[in-house]
């Protein structure tokens, strides 16, 4: 490898540091830290997102297109403002769950799965049909849902009958009084439209590592909560398997957003991707990567869990099929961050430097991580400048 010169190009392709930056934010902190060491570089910044918070901006912001805002239906029936993106192409639409369904938008105390509905992200999809959009990417993170997707069904137009043919109640609570599933007045728009679900796990709807289980207590359900989620879930997929002949139990990523990943399959004809997969194809990330340098990443928190599918892994992934050296930035490192280097990720640096509070960490984070940036580069400058070191390392352009 030769030595690091000003002419080198360096990708910065991070996703946001939740409650604290967006990815673009986060990207904008990096190049500012790289500018302190190579002033000269190339530095080309790619938002990231693996399907959660941000995915809507960094698609829209990577093919330049727009931002539309809809009034629909909260986690609990309130009226909320959403947005959601339509990509340059004029074809295909963008939406995050969370934006209307996610868990931010519940206030701690009336936080309750039983009753929480996806209704909102239903109604989402339905403005995405008025624009004529044919491809919808759904990014499905962040949720204050367990019922299915069965809101989100019943927005578009499909009957969720009890035993007396009334509609059930919204929310996991009501998933137990399901008797028989009326298709035939969903939106008839969607027949030719394509549906893709953008998810960063693969939990399945049920068992043990299922969305009752795993996801339920974090959107306030008890220990007996998740139990009648679980069961509800359950009955919900065997009605779902009666009428529409579909086995959504135990579906990879099925259980992701309580279970919407397999309410958009069973109702919608989604198919489930990798969020990260998703954003990378469609923000043509390769093109940038084939002449690069370097590759810097980063999330929140790095940890275990970010071998599964989340950005830094998704982009170091990608980076190996050019031998790039990967730099993770993270605003924490867990105990088990270093697994992540089985995924290709060369270096972890963490932005706190000295004892911290979580509330000035959060404060000063764009600062804090323009820091932590130029600390990273000026060791791989110094690195570069050992010639047993730049002779011999085998990533990065030659």
């Amino acid at each position: 490898m030769k030595k690091i010169s000003p002419g080198i190009k360096i990708i910065i392709a991070p996703d946001s540091f939740k409650e604290s930056l967006t990815a673009r934010e986060v990207a904008e902190a990096i190049e500012k830290g790289c500018r302190r060491v190579f002033p000269e570089a190339k530095l080309v910044k790619i938002p990231m997102a693996d399907g959660g918070e941000g995915t809507v901006h960094s698609l829209v912001e990577a093919t330049a297109g727009e931002i539309k805002e809809a009034l629909v239906s909260g986690p609990l029936g309130e009226k909320v403002r959403a947005g959601f993106g339509i990509l340059g192409d004029g074809n295909t639409a963008v939406i995050e769950m969370a934006a209307a369904s996610g868990l931010p938008l519940v206030p701690l105390e009336k936080r309750d799965p039983m009753i929480t509905t996806t209704y909102g992200t239903g109604e989402l999809i339905g403005k995405a049909l008025d624009e004529g959009c044919k491809t919808i990417i759904v990014g499905i993170g962040g949720s204050a849902t367990v019922d299915g997707g069965a809101g989100m069904a019943q927005a578009l137009g499909v009957r969720l009958l009890d035993a007396s043919g009334e509609e059930i109640p919204f929310g996991g609570g009501g998933l137990k009084k399901l008797a028989r599933i009326d298709i035939s007045r969903l939106d008839p728009r969607l027949k030719g439209v394509k549906v893709l679900v953008a998810s960063d796990v693969v939990n399945p709807l049920l068992g043990p590592e299922g969305a009752a289980r795993i996801f339920a207590p974090q959107k306030g359900a008890t220990p007996e909560m998740v139990e009648e989620l679980e069961k509800n879930l359950g009955h919900y997929a065997k009605i779902i398997c009666q009428c529409l002949g579909k086995d959504i139990a135990c579906l990879p990523g099925g259980g992701a957003a309580g279970g919407l990943g397999a309410g958009l399959v069973a109702f919608l004809e989604a198919e489930i991707y990798s969020g990260v997969e998703v954003v990378i194809e469609t923000v043509r990330l390769e093109d940038h990567l084939r002449d690069a340098h370097l590759v810097i990443t980063g999330e929140g928190k790095i940890d275990g869990t970010t071998l599964k599918g989340k950005t830094p892994i998704g982009v170091a992934r990608r980076a190996k099929k050019y031998s790039l050296p990967v730099i993770a930035v993270g605003g924490s490192l867990a105990e088990d961050a270093h697994l992540v280097y089985e995924g290709g990720i060369d270096a972890l640096y963490d932005i706190i430097s000295c004892p911290t509070s979580l509330e000035v960490a959060i404060r000063q984070a764009s600062l804090l991580l323009e820091e932590a940036t130029e600390r990273a580069l000026r060791f791989l400058k110094i690195g570069s400048r050992i010639p047993e070191f730049s002779n011999n390392f085998k990533g990065g352009k030659q």
